[in-house]
């Protein structure tokens, strides 16, 4: 099987009807029927076309005994439940983020919005600062593909005590590497009793090969030799709960310096193919799954860099960057496709999702399934990227968007709606209602048969 990332151009939509719909169709045209999505973005839209990128999957046929639901599968809520106030924020990988596009650092925003809230659902790239993990003890840990089929309203999350964790490492040809997981995984089980009892090492690895699209930006890739960790998959599938990975993903020996040299500038070449891999596994086996890249060389690893960005700090100190994604594994809930499950009210479903935050210009699944369920979306103006969409375009019902400046008015927005007020009454000036005076043609009809003519009797 073979990951890899694919360039669509489709053409804005014109007629009225659903926009998450209109791209189904349309990426249905546009793609080999060999095809399966995983990943689904549009990075630039304009008066005439929605430039589109698509993580694909190709491998998957009858005989492989895989058949996922399309990642367009869509389930109308119905009603919002306002018994609990549930945020979910994004922060898209790949994309350059101000915010949130480095090591953890949309994590300030994480524990700043999860006080405003029942539960904050998030994923992995918010959160994972190498060997740090400081999330909420609210926060559900949900990979970006679960965090879509969520708000797309095809599953539920259901909160867990604790998860069987199954590592997967790369046989790294340097036995330091190896090692070097390994005991990230028995200080894990060490400090705060994480249950992972199995740690497979992979030989031939999986390939990770990351790179830049070229008409974008975005920080994408492919991923090759997927088969052994789908038989590994298979072989342990009544072991684990969750699946943490750790693999080497190539990049070009000079981007780890460039990097950190670039004080925040440079995207960060790793997360997006990351992405497209904990995509295809978590939608394959429907189980979270988080990756953290393995160190090439001691050569790269011993490389001086110097002090840093904060952003970057949390990456330039650790070696494996595995416990972050340990840490979010732990509680990460229990993904439920069971449609009689899925109505527990334990299990959050699209029904109890209160708003989507995410950064201004990002159009991918999850702000095309908000915006069809009706959920309100915070779109935060600093967390600035290099996606390219005017969200305002989308056909949103009134008082369903508010664009912001940055996270301090997100979270007072968020603090207006939970309360139940318009956000726009804490503003001055405040204007008035708009007054509108309509006359019925009913009431039109009944003046008019009503003036009869007056008739002299002489």
């Amino acid at each position: 099987m073979l990951l890899l990332q694919q360039r669509i151009e489709i053409p804005t939509r014109r007629e009225s009807g659903s926009v998450l719909a209109y791209l189904s169709r349309a990426l249905r045209e546009c793609l080999d029927e060999k095809l399966f999505p995983v990943r689904f973005a549009i990075t630039q839209s304009d008066s005439s076309t929605y430039h589109c990128e698509v993580g694909v999957l190709r491998g998957i046929d009858e005989t492989s005994g895989f058949q996922p639901e399309s990642v367009f599968q869509f389930a109308h809520r119905g009603v919002e439940a306002t018994d609990q106030f549930n945020i979910v924020l994004i922060v898209p990988t790949g994309i350059g983020a101000e915010i949130g596009g480095h090591a953890g650092d949309a994590t300030p925003v994480a524990r700043t919005l999860a006080v405003l809230c029942d539960n904050l659902i998030t994923h992995p790239n918010v959160l994972n600062a190498s060997d740090i993990n400081e999330m909420p003890e609210n926060a559900l840990y949900v990979e970006g593909s679960v965090l879509s089929r969520l708000l797309m309203g095809t599953v539920g999350l259901a909160r867990v005590r604790s998860n069987r964790i199954l590592t997967v490492i790369d046989a790294h040809p340097d036995s330091e590497f190896v090692s070097a997981a390994i005991n990230s995984v028995n200080a894990a089980r060490a400090a705060y009793g994480l249950q992972c009892n199995r740690v497979v090492q992979l030989d031939p690895p999986i390939k990770l090969s990351s790179g830049y699209t070229a008409s974008s930006g975005t920080a994408a890739g492919s991923v090759e030799q997927l088969e052994g960790l789908l038989e590994v998959l298979d072989e342990y599938r009544d072991e684990y709960d969750a699946v943490a990975l750790s693999s080497v993903v190539g990049v070009p020996p000079n981007f780890h310096l460039d990097y950190f040299l670039s004080k925040g500038s440079m995207i960060n070449p790793w997360g997006g193919v990351e992405a497209m891999l904990t995509h295809a596994v978590s939608t394959l086996y429907d189980v979270p799954s988080a990756h953290a890249p393995m160190l090439e060389s001691k050569e790269i690893a011993h490389m001086d860099t110097g002090v840093v960005d904060p952003r970057m700090a949390a990456e330039a100190v650790s070696e494996t960057f595995l416990n972050c994604v340990l840490k979010g594994l732990l509680r990460s809930p229990k993904i439920v496709t069971d449609i009689v499950s899925m109505s527990h009210r334990s299990v959050i479903t699209a029904q109890d999702i209160s708003c989507l935050v995410v950064p201004d210009g990002c159009i991918g699944l999850p702000t095309l399934a908000a915006l069809e369920q009706g959920i309100r979306v915070i779109a935060v103006r600093e967390n600035r990227n290099i996606m390219s969409n005017d969200l305002t375009a989308l056909p949103w019902a009134a008082g369903q968007l508010h664009v912001v400046d940055n996270y301090w008015e997100a979270a007072g927005v968020l603090a207006a709606l939970k309360a139940g007020i318009a956000p726009e009454s804490l503003r001055r000036p405040m204007l008035g209602a708009s007054v509108e005076k309509r006359i019925l043609k009913e009431a039109e009809d009944t003046v008019a048969s009503s003036e009869v003519p007056v008739v002299s009797r002489g």
